[in-house]
């Protein structure tokens, strides 16, 4: 061998060789989060870009009716007869209808969610969670032409018959376990204004008190509700509470998700300082679970006001606002049900008003859904600014 080298063992490199192994592992690293990275941006760009599409299309489908029309008779006149001579319309009962229909879905659905989030996720035992929520969940699985399809042959038919009835029994039903959280709740809350060995007699005497207003007043509604005759079973009660229905595994499960992203310290501590159950669910686990709750219930009104096949089926499809505003006994129609009613009806092929103000109807609904998104994100920073302004 010639003087100046060295042989080096085999296997052995030199640190020149893992200087460039170094740096050529750091390049194909750095080129793998790039690309990936890349990808996710692109898929992220794909939806946003999907939405524009979708915002463009439908505007720029509404705007013939636009200039033809105007926006004043469209949003103020409640005359829709599209196939008239000349046509109008007006889709004013449109949006009362969607309004109306939403309205009660939101009442039956917000309400009994929460309620059914916070027993899932501080009343009841962890065994019965995780049997009862996947079956509240399997709701969100059936189809909505099966819910419509028993709101129009079971349910329309119950109410036009036994109307009354059902009310009343639904106001038993429902009713008296509210009746009995909320003296629960109540009570306690009164009652831990006091201390000592008067607490327990006071809050018994507060639970009778409570108890036997809310049994009288309970009692009063349901024979209320006990004499109305309802005339079709086909209206806004009967869509109401089956698109209630439909969005509750959406409202329980965001809510429960947002009532366990709380934490066991906050409940810990609360219980620490002597605080009972109710005034930890009040005072301690609703108000920082608060943002969540606000998207979940926004959640539940999105599913009831994009609803198109239970309402087509089931609200009567009658053009009209109730007498009065607020009467959920009388047929209705919603912008969605009259979109999927109309569009096989209008002239594609010549571009007709009534094709374009489907469109219109489109463009609104759209605007809805935005203006709802951008209040739930509002929500949910204000809620982030208050919990970091506070840590």
């Amino acid at each position: 061998m010639s003087a100046g080298f060295t042989a080096q063992p085999a296997g052995r490199r030199t640190p020149r060789g893992d200087l460039l192994l170094s740096a050529r592992r750091r390049l194909l690293q750095r080129l793998g989060s790039l690309a990936g990275g890349g990808l996710l941006l692109a898929v992220a760009l794909s939806s946003v870009l999907a939405v524009l599409f979708i915002l463009i299309f439908i505007t720029k489908g509404a705007m013939p009716f636009f200039r033809l029309r105007g926006i004043g008779e469209f949003l103020t006149s409640s005359h829709w007869y599209p196939t008239a001579e000349p046509p109008e319309f007006g889709a004013l009962s449109l949006f009362v209808g969607s309004g109306l229909v939403t309205l009660g879905a939101s009442a039956v659905a917000v309400p009994l969610g929460i309620v059914a989030a916070l027993c899932l996720s501080d009343v009841l035992p962890f065994a019965a969670r995780q049997v009862i929520k996947p079956i509240i969940e399997v709701l969100a699985a059936i189809p909505s032409v099966a819910f419509g399809f028993f709101a129009l042959v079971i349910f329309a038919p119950a109410l036009q018959e036994h109307g009354g009835h059902l009310l009343a029994l639904s106001v038993w039903i429902i009713g008296v376990p509210l009746a009995g959280v909320a003296v629960a709740v109540v009570s306690d809350l009164l009652a831990a204004r006091f201390s000592g060995g008067v607490r327990v007699p006071v809050r018994l005497m507060l639970m009778l008190g409570l108890g036997g207003l809310a049994f009288v007043g309970i009692l009063a509604l349901a024979r209320h509700l006990g004499a109305i005759r309802i005339v079709s079973g086909t209206n806004a009660l009967n869509v109401s509470i089956i698109l209630g229905i439909m969005a509750l595994p959406t409202v329980i499960s965001v809510s429960e998700d947002a009532l366990q992203a709380v934490g066991r310290e906050l409940r810990e501590g609360s219980y620490a300082l002597g605080a009972t159950r109710a005034e930890t669910l009040i005072k301690v686990v609703v108000p920082a679970a608060s943002s969540g709750l606000a998207a979940a219930s926004i959640l539940g009104v999105m599913r009831a006001i994009g609803e198109t096949m239970v309402v087509w089926m089931a609200s009567g499809n009658a053009a009209q606002i109730p007498e009065p505003w607020y009467n959920f006994l009388q047929p209705v129609r919603t912008l969605t049900a009259t979109i999927a009613g109309d569009m096989g009806e209008a002239d594609h092929t010549t571009g007709s008003e009534r094709y374009h103000v489907l469109f219109a109807m489109a463009l609104a609904l759209l605007v809805i859904s935005l203006v709802a998104n951008f209040i739930t994100e509002w929500i949910v920073r204000r809620a982030k600014r208050k919990v970091g302004a506070s840590a």
